[in-house]
């Protein structure tokens, strides 16, 4: 692998939907160089390219993936088909960073991990929430002891988006479903604070399509703590955040996944800590940003959220759909 500098990775944009809009705008926030995007219709990719003054615009995935001018790319696909081109993209000899949820399910995201260390190249999980300023403050509280012993952690991500039943987050074909959405973002930070749950039960509401709309789970963690989740894309909750201690908790204002403020608040109610975030941008900059340094480390993992880790919750998202009796097209 070819040791770069963090300055010197070039970007490629994988797909020219809403989130690459989101994220290559912040890219070009945070002053980084993105060279090309590629999507299945030229039109699209030009139309990309020009908005973002991107010298390379291909009316292909197989087209990006192949550019030497690219170090890296952001797979931002539908989940369905993020196997398929990261696994292309690795094979080509470029990183990736993958939009969340990071595959369709455990096994999918095991092959891709499997072929990136082959390959000696990052794969890593745009699980952008985990790099935010805020959230690398409430992870220092946390490792402090200011919290005492972590209780309880509780999260929604709670949207109302669309009943349209031929919405893409409606729709089984596209891996559609309130929990893999946006129930990734609680979950993921619920493991983020209390490690693998070591006991699951969960409940939801199916919708006419057969994909979960409304998603809720309890996890048990360890030393007996728990943690909670709702999460649903037809209706829409406070989307705050908590982690409660033994001498003190958390609270992330809404919407507590975004760059937000929080407070540390003693059991009197006595306000320890007031933190707010004051960032440029919507904030995917800094997954990109933790990315390209660790490449130009020469190392291949996250240590804010492992491969494996990911991995590990998917395998938590696995569970949650057989709770819950959502399973997709293909799966056996």
């Amino acid at each position: 692998m070819t040791q770069l500098a963090a300055s010197e990775l070039r970007w490629g944009i994988l797909a020219t939907g809403g989130i690459a809009h989101l994220f290559t705008s912040d890219l070009r926030t945070a002053g980084r160089t993105v060279t090309a995007v590629g999507s299945r219709r030229s039109e699209a990719a030009h139309e990309f390219a020009q908005k973002y003054d991107i010298p390379h615009a291909h009316a292909s995935y197989e087209a990006l993936v192949a550019d030497p001018d690219v170090d890296i790319i952001y797979v931002a696909t539908p989940h369905p088909m993020h196997k398929e081109v990261a696994i292309m993209a690795l094979r080509a000899g470029k990183h990736v960073l993958v939009e969340k949820p990071f595959m369709l399910n455990a096994a999918e995201a095991e092959e891709v991990r499997d072929v990136a260390a082959e390959q000696g190249l990052l794969a890593m999980e745009a699980m952008w929430t985990r790099y935010l300023p805020h959230m690398v403050r409430i992870r220092e509280i946390i490792a402090a002891g200011t919290l005492g012993e972590i209780r309880a952690v509780t999260a929604d991500h709670t949207q109302k988006i669309s009943s349209d039943p031929d919405h893409r987050l409606n729709s089984l074909e596209l891996g559609g479903g309130a929990l893999l959405d946006l129930g990734i973002y609680p979950i993921s930070f619920a493991w983020d604070v209390l490690g693998e749950p070591v006991g699951i039960v969960a409940a939801a509401r199916i919708g006419e399509t057969g994909a979960d709309v409304e998603v809720a789970t309890i996890m048990t963690h360890a030393n007996g703590a728990i943690s909670t989740s709702i999460s649903a894309s037809q209706s829409a909750g406070p989307n705050t955040a908590h982690v409660i201690g033994t001498e003190a908790r958390i609270e992330i204002d809404r919407v507590w996944y975004n760059a937000v403020s929080f407070r540390v608040i003693a059991p009197d109610g006595v306000i320890l800590e007031e933190y707010s975030s004051d960032i440029e941008g919507r904030g995917m900059q800094y997954q990109a940003l933790a990315a390209e340094r660790i490449i130009a480390a020469g190392k291949t993992d996250s240590d804010v959220l492992s491969i494996d880790e990911t991995v590990a919750i998917m395998e938590t998202l696995d569970e949650v759909r057989e709770l819950i009796g959502v399973r997709y097209p293909g799966e056996h």
